[in-house]
């Protein structure tokens, strides 16, 4: 038995939704300092990638005349950088505990209470962190504020959250969260870096490709690009951009987990191990983990 659980190189479905609720549980326990400051971590580093998405796209000029769709797969490819920093840094990211944290209170392994409580410290967590990088490391830096990237970055926020209507923008937000729920199920799944990697990459290329739109990657885009001069208020971001994609990727989330839970976890009872059994399967594990060389990160983010 013991052989079979190590050679199996993908957990299955059921395996994996029962997973993604002993992650909401262990987060809900986690300080919520700690969550704050592992959401600010996680809007840096998802940042990175959206700097290079960017860079990308406002640099391309001639290829954006020419061969707009390659510029959105170049885009859309080097995006996944934050996300995989994220998910092996096992940091918090408002859009997948948007899937797990509804999950755990279904099947009541948290109080309902946890669901509110972890989203606001890790949206304004993720929105500190992204702020900090638009300001301090791209605005104040210069590293983007020579043409065609000064121009290119404001007008990139502007087809973001002006040019399309409340709808759409809301709409798009769905396509995202379904994406990239998707890629933190898929990776939770995965039990060595290169098979998790690869679990992340793909769904997350797809939604920047298309142009659908993630929340915590607009707190980096759209505040940046209102710094570079693009015709846009704070109050018209919350308004017309946050607001949307917000309620959007609430609903892709739902659009996961609810199958998942009505798939893999009817019969489902989640029981809270005593603290001797906790600390006994904790051990375990870790044992488990050293002899096998290898780790399951779940979903960290």
């Amino acid at each position: 038995m013991e052989t079979a659980l190590n050679v199996q190189s993908t957990l299955k479905p059921g395996q994996v939704a029962v997973l993604m609720i002993e992650q909401a549980v262990m987060k809900h326990h986690t300080r919520y300092d700690k969550t704050f400051f592992k959401a600010f971590l996680a809007g840096l580093m998802l940042s990175f990638g959206a700097l290079m998405n960017d860079i990308v796209n406002a640099g391309s000029t001639s290829l954006n005349a020419n061969n707009p769709a390659l510029v959105k797969m170049l885009g859309g490819f080097v995006f996944p950088t934050g996300f995989v920093l994220i998910v092996m840094l096992g940091l918090e990211l408002l859009t997948s505990n948007m899937m797990v944290f509804p999950m755990a209170v279904w099947k009541r392994a948290i109080p309902w209470w946890g669901l509110p409580v972890n989203w606001i410290i890790v949206t304004f967590g993720n929105l500190a962190g992204s702020l900090f990088s638009a300001a301090i490391l791209v605005h104040y830096s210069g590293i983007v504020s020579t043409e065609p990237y000064l121009t290119g970055v404001a007008a990139f926020a502007e087809k973001k959250a002006v040019v399309p209507e409340w709808h759409q923008i809301f709409l798009r937000g769905i396509g995202c969260n379904i994406l990239v729920c998707l890629a933190i199920w898929l990776a939770a799944g995965a039990k060595e870096t290169t098979s998790k990697l690869i679990a992340i990459w793909i769904p997350i290329w797809i939604f920047v490709a298309v142009s659908f739109d993630h929340v915590i990657a607009n707190m980096f885009y759209i505040p940046l690009g209102i710094m570079f001069g693009a015709d846009l208020s704070v109050a018209g971001y919350i308004r017309k951009s946050l607001i949307a994609t917000y309620i959007g990727n609430i609903v892709g989330a739902a659009i996961v987990w609810a199958p998942a839970v009505y798939f893999y976890l009817e019969d489902y009872t989640y029981v809270a191990p005593s603290d001797e059994e906790g600390e006994m399967h904790q051990m375990i594990r870790d044992t488990k983990r050293r002899s096998s060389g290898t780790m399951t990160t779940a979903a960290a983010v």
